[in-house]
Formats: C-alpha cells, structure tokens, sequence
C-alpha cells in the first residue's frame, strides 16, 4: 500500500441557500469555508486556540483517512486472495510508521476502526494495533512534541 495525498471537498448538500438567498453569504458557505481550511496550509501555527484545533482536525483527517484506505485495502486484498479476511495477518501485510507525533493518532484510530467498524474485541485489536504500528522521534525540541488540550480531543475526535 503506498503513500496518498488527500484533499477535503465539502458536499453540495450542504451550501445553505436559504442562508445565501437572504443575503448571508459568508454563512452560506460556512462548510465549504471549514472544508477548505483542513486542506488550505499544511500545519498552520498553533500559538491561538484556533490554530491547535485546526492543526488536530488536520492530523486526524489524514490519519483516518489513511488507516480508512489501509483497512479497505488489506480487506479487499484478503476477499480476493484467501476468499475471508484474516485480521492476524494484517501485521504480516501492513506496517505503520509514526514519525514524530504528527500521525500519533494512527494507532488509537486503528484501534477505533478495528473496535468499532470491524467488530473485534479489545485484545484482539490491541494486538494487531501493537503489532502493526511503529513510531519513531526523530528529535526532543519542546515545539516538535505536541501535546492537545482533552476539551478540543473531546469536542474532534471520536471515542478519543
């Protein structure tokens, strides 16, 4: 499975006419606005409230979206090759790398999906998560290492 490049576009559906046709423009394109602003700058600065909140819906849209496309892989692959899937081989097939703590939420949201969506038990997740993801700090510098405010986790993420 190799590297992907993501990009958010906000649905159609949810442009607010009503909002527009009454001269609130800026309000109408409110979710467009937010869409754009997860794809707009990479990183943006975290020295506002607003900046650590952006820079932690960035992570997680690429994190998930990535262990999404990693799972819809090995599960297609697994149907097609062995006719079942066999989630003890996931670690055999896939390996995840954490460099530094930008994707740190690849193994909780691996654990999340394995949980959640896939319906295995904790242990059985636990040890696949264990086995499949790897991580490594590649320095010590105090702004390299972030660390989010449990409020803005609870508010973002799923089952965080």
């Amino acid at each position: 499975i190799s590297l992907r490049l993501w990009n958010v576009e906000s649905e159609s559906i949810r442009f607010d006419l009503e909002s527009f046709n009454s001269g609130k423009h800026l309000a109408a394109h409110k979710s467009q606005i937010n869409a754009e602003d997860l794809c707009s700058v990479l990183y943006p600065g975290d020295d506002s409230s607003e900046g650590k909140e952006l820079r932690l819906r960035q992570q997680y849209l690429l994190v998930s979206a990535s262990i999404q496309d990693i799972v819809a892989t090995f599960k297609r692959r697994q149907l097609a090759q062995v006719g079942k899937i066999n989630w003890q081989s996931f670690p055999e097939k896939v390996s995840v790398q954490m460099n530094d703590t930008h994707p740190a939420l690849s193994a909780p949201e691996l654990m999340r999906i394995l949980m959640d969506e896939e319906g295995l038990d904790w242990k059985a997740a636990w040890k696949i998560v264990g086995k499949t993801c790897n991580y490594t700090n590649h320095t010590i510098l105090p702004e390299a290492l972030e660390a989010w405010n449990m409020e803005v986790m609870d508010t973002l993420l799923p089952r965080h």
